[in-house]
């Protein structure tokens, strides 16, 4: 098969999107299907063997710096049309992915298109609120172009029918559980993390650094935590536009942020926890509480969005009400780090649910549904016809 993908970021950001992306393109290559990715900014020119078309992109300040917003031109009409290609997939389509959706119809191509991102909620985190009813029906019209909408989670499946997106189906989460592992731990990464305390209970940040993940209210769990575990540390690995904010805000005797990390290093990161927390609402996965289980470590995470997906509360980690104080989520927190036991059984508990999730099972159910969308196509055409 034949799959032109659009989609609005990719390498070398790093983040849930992303990640699924390059997931899938792997497996694609080793199943033996075709694929051209265009991109914005400055991607590889080739992934796991496929060409990335490159795509000029103007960044998006001051609002969200790190995101280059791709600016459709005549050579991708070209290149489409050179690819010949059987299926259109638009990655969270807004504004490239968005015109991927525009020259599916155009050219009269089977669409899917999937929704990772909940833009609408993200304009009210982002402070320009004023764009949340333009962009969800802006969103609202490029999904319902497509034969199949694939969301990331169950409670996205009914957010995304709530909003007036047809034709949804799940996208199977996936996680990699030969790169994120328990045997990662490293005593060198825990010096790290905790700058110099490595018997310190350590609390684990991974991810973009943003208004919408909700990390504001850490400093306040901190707070409250090291109240119950006093000698408790927090370690934030990644970076973004909120980062030199929450270096003012997260008090630097006991919060250490690391930058960016990847690849081994990033491994070494996550299974080198003891807790991973995440306060986001706006997920519609959290593909990072994921890792975090693969590496073996438990989440405590909001109850909003798609992270009860994930986390089954009192098992592999806890879920909080995210209305409720800091205290309540200091004392999740703290019921892990402080029982040895319970957060032996969350690891081993939280290692197993990611083995349930391979990359090869999620892509062949994605295949599975590119097929689905063509023969619908194959069905609205005929129909028209007659």
């Amino acid at each position: 098969m034949k799959i032109s993908m659009f989609t609005e970021v990719f390498l070398p950001k790093i983040d849930g999107v992303v990640t699924r992306i390059t997931g899938t393109l792997d497996q694609l290559a080793e199943m033996g299907h075709e694929v051209q990715l265009f991109a914005p900014g400055d991607p590889p020119a080739t992934y796991a063997g496929f060409d990335i078309q490159r795509v000029r992109g103007v960044s998006f300040k001051p609002v969200y710096p790190e995101i280059s917003v791709g600016l459709p031109t005549p050579a991708i009409a070209r290149r489409m049309e050179e690819f010949q290609p059987d299926i259109v997939h638009s990655v969270n389509p807004v504004a490239l992915a968005a015109y991927g959706v525009l020259s599916a119809r155009r050219r009269n191509v089977p669409l899917v298109a999937s929704f990772h991102t909940n833009v609408p909620e993200y304009t009210e985190s982002l402070k320009i609120g004023w764009l949340r009813q333009p962009a969800a029906s802006w969103i609202r019209y490029l999904h319902n172009q497509a034969e199949i909408n694939l969301v990331t989670s169950g409670p996205m499946m009914k957010k995304a029918a709530d909003t007036g997106i047809r034709n949804v189906k799940l996208w199977p989460k996936s996680v990699d559980t030969v790169g994120y592992t328990p045997q990662r731990y490293s005593r060198a990464m825990r010096e790290k993390l905790t700058n110099g305390h490595p018997e310190a209970p350590l609390v684990i940040y991974v991810g973009r650094m943003s208004r919408e993940k909700g990390l504001d209210r850490l400093a306040g769990i901190m707070v409250e935590l090291r109240k119950l575990v006093p000698s408790a540390r927090l370690a934030m690995v990644g970076s973004g536009p909120q980062r030199d904010e929450l270096m003012k805000t997260l008090d630097p005797a006991w919060t250490t942020f690391t930058g960016y990390m990847s690849g081994a290093e990033l491994a070494e990161a996550f299974a080198s926890g003891d807790v991973f927390c995440f306060p986001s609402e706006t997920e519609t996965l959290g593909l990072v509480a994921l890792e975090s289980f693969a590496s073996g470590v438990p989440v405590v995470g909001a109850k909003a969005g798609g992270i009860p997906f994930v986390i089954d509360d009192g098992i592999t980690g806890f879920l909080v009400d995210p209305a409720a104080p800091d205290a309540q989520w200091a004392e999740s927190l703290a019921c892990v780090l402080n029982d040895e036991n319970l957060r032996a059984k969350m690891s081993t508990a939280a290692r197993e649910e990611a083995e349930r999730w391979s990359w090869r099972a999620s892509t062949e159910q994605v295949v599975k549904y590119y097929e689905e969308a063509i023969d619908l196509h194959s069905k609205r055409v005929v129909k028209k016809r007659k």
